[in-house]
């Protein structure tokens, strides 16, 4: 039985992969640039999607997912009307399949950026990827500084880290030193950015690199 559930598994990442690949090929038709932005819950996603929105002149989508809710959609949909909301129920990410149903919903020819914000998890996201440009995973320091040698697999998969709300760090106890030297170990190729989003700072540096 056990054989059985592993052979499951590995059939749900293949179709997966298979459904990304799809998800990818209509992004890149459109002309779209798009991001998986992964992180646990209270990382900061949702906020640091609003202040891009909000610093740029570029249109944007967005995909928010979350297991129930839709405060992170109703938050985004003041700044951008090209935004679905999906609730998983018990699925602790999204997949491409969902994301691939999501796109039906958009304007794809009237956004040149799209944001998918995952549902808030440092583990399950990292086996599903939905077919963006880039995946990116931001943490807070609120959640220690030992995170990324927790959770080591969400890191290696990502194209860049952001380490956010910085200016907590001394309150909370947090040497953000030991999170960087953890960052350079477990994925030394990944870009890294200390950020501060309810201030703004450090944003513009990562913003740049979004749009490199």
């Amino acid at each position: 039985m056990h054989e059985i559930h592993l052979e499951i598994g590995r059939d749900l990442i293949k179709e997966n992969i298979k459904l990304a690949r799809e998800n990818s090929r209509i992004l890149k038709e459109f002309g779209v640039k798009s991001f998986d932005f992964m992180g646990a819950i209270g990382s900061g996603k949702t906020t640091i999607i609003e202040r891009f929105i909000e610093s740029s002149n570029k249109r944007v989508g967005v995909i928010t997912g979350d297991v129930a809710g839709n405060e992170d959609f109703k938050r985004i949909r003041r700044l951008t009307p090209h935004v679905v909301n999906i609730n998983t129920g018990k699925e602790c990410h999204l997949d491409a399949h969902m994301v691939m149903h999501a796109l039906e919903k958009i304007d794809l020819e009237k956004i040149d950026y799209l944001f998918i914000e995952n549902v808030g998890n440092l583990v399950c996201p990292a086996d599903f990827p939905l077919g963006t440009d880039k995946r990116v995973c931001i943490v807070s320091v609120t959640e220690g500084d030992d995170m990324v040698r927790k959770h080591p697999l969400i890191f290696q998969q990502a194209d860049a880290v952001v380490v956010n709300k910085i200016d907590l760090s001394k309150l909370v106890g947090v040497d953000i030193e030991k999170i960087k030297e953890d960052v350079h170990r477990i994925c030394p190729n990944t870009a890294l950015f200390l950020t501060d989003a309810r201030s703004g700072k450090g944003l513009d540096d990562f913003f740049k690199w979004l749009e490199g």
